[in-house]
């Protein structure tokens, strides 16, 4: 299995998050189907998710409201809908390939 995969025009993304972290980063591939990501926010009142998505939303030049978190709420393991995203990180395309 793979950390991403295409629906249409939509990426989603398996990713495994690291809050609190001092910056906020692509890391690389973590297991066989997940990507990690650290960001400072702490993982108190969804502070981590809506830091992720704001985090996501400028790497991939979308506004936030085109970002959902389909599974993983409250765990560090998320999977997300990208709709229609405008680009691709440039550590993400190297690591698709």
């Amino acid at each position: 299995m793979s950390w991403y995969h295409w629906e249409g025009q939509d990426l989603v993304l398996n990713l495994r998050l690291q809050p609190k972290a001092s910056r906020d980063a692509f890391i690389g591939p973590y297991g066989d189907d997940e990507f990690k990501i650290t960001i400072t926010a702490p993982p108190v009142d969804g502070k981590a998710n809506v830091h992720l998505i704001r985090f996501l939303a400028k790497q991939f030049d979308l506004p936030r409201s085109d970002i959902e978190i389909e599974a993983g709420e409250s765990s560090r393991s998320k999977r997300l809908r990208l709709k229609s995203p405008n680009r691709l990180p440039i550590l993400l395309v190297e690591s698709m390939a």
